[in-house]
């Protein structure tokens, strides 16, 4: 590739940037780059220009830009002996886009983690009642060899955890490997903490707890002698 009157050869090529021409930031991949030595020596330059007249720098998490903007704008004001002959660009639609879309998507992730929250609870809560009304007979004999109402409902209580908590394995299993997939395929980085397994877990437990709540009541509360009879 000819830049000038030199010749350079391509040694690679940058992954394709997203570019929205609306919020007055640069068309990223219409850039080449060359070392700054090899710029000094082989390009030709007026004689009073700047080596550097540009200096782009990035930061990991978007919610702190302001803030390295402000480190950034203090730096170089010590160097340049509080000459403030620069100016310091901060992509603020850009930003302001990103984050406004970031609440966006996680306001609707969260309602749809709710709605199959509430959808899970109702069906954990339906097969333990569907349980207590086919074991009623059990529940009986429970109750007359010595088993208290506490022994009953506690019993209920841990069979409907351990079934929202095994439902919460088999999903985080899926889950994780729907980032897999999404990753090899979309290109996109995901990232799957140990915090995050341990909440789902927690929440899968919750709701075995909560909707688990009334069947075991519900079971606690039958008369041993109409157990007993019941077919």
């Amino acid at each position: 590739m000819k830049l000038g009157e030199a010749w350079f050869t391509v040694v690679g090529v940058m992954e394709r940037k997203l570019f929205n021409a609306s919020d007055g930031t640069e068309d990223m991949n219409r850039q080449i780059y060359i070392p700054l030595t090899t710029a000094m020596q082989r390009l030709m330059r007026q004689p009073f220009e700047s080596e550097i007249d540009r200096i782009v720098a990035r930061v990991q998490e978007p919610e702190r830009v302001r803030e390295a903007a402000n480190i950034i704008n203090t730096t170089l004001l010590r160097r340049h002996k509080e000459a403030e002959d620069f100016q310091i660009s901060i992509p603020e639609e850009l930003l302001r886009q990103r984050q406004k879309t970031q609440r966006i998507f996680n306001i609707v992730m969260g309602c749809i983690a709710g709605i199959s929250l509430l959808v899970g609870g109702i069906g954990i809560m339906n097969i333990m009642l569907a349980s207590v009304m086919e074991r009623t007979r059990e529940i009986g004999i429970r109750r007359a060899i010595g088993a208290t109402r506490k022994d009953v409902m506690g019993q209920f209580l841990v069979e409907a955890t351990l079934l929202s908590f095994c439902g919460g394995m088999v999903g985080i299993l899926l889950g994780w490997s729907m980032t897999r997939v999404i990753t090899f395929y979309a290109g996109w980085k995901t990232i799957v903490s140990f915090a995050s397994i341990a909440l789902a877990f927690g929440v899968s437990a919750a709701v075995g707890i909560l909707f688990g709540f009334f069947p075991a009541k519900q079971a606690a509360r039958l008369d041993p002698i109409e157990s007993l009879r019941y077919e």
